[in-house]
């Protein structure tokens, strides 16, 4: 297969997390949409290592999976923390916690 279609799914699943992420209030549909920048990114690395034949996107894409799991896990946390708190998990309300 071409590398472009590698680039153009890429750049697809980019511009939906993009729109997910500006568009949507719901945090967990916002750190979904985050997920799949993150993957179209990783996508990218892969085929460029492949089509290169050089194991460093692969090497990368595996610490960039490690970093987005502990942030999940770790904005999953505040999130629940903050329901506790404020018994809303809407982000226009989480501006009040400023200060």
């Amino acid at each position: 297969m071409p590398m472009s279609y590698y680039l153009i799914l890429s750049a697809a699943m980019f511009a939906i997390g993009v729109l997910g992420v500006i568009l949507r209030r719901n945090p967990l549909v916002v750190f979904m949409s985050l997920e799949l920048m993150f993957n179209a990114a990783n996508l990218v690395f892969v085929a460029f290592s492949a089509y290169h034949q050089i194991l460093d996107g692969d090497l990368f894409v595996f610490f960039v999976m490690t970093t987005a799991a502990a942030e999940v896990a770790v904005g999953l946390a505040l999130m629940v923390a903050i329901f506790r708190a404020k018994r809303t998990i809407d982000l226009d309300e989480m501006s009040m916690l400023k200060g």
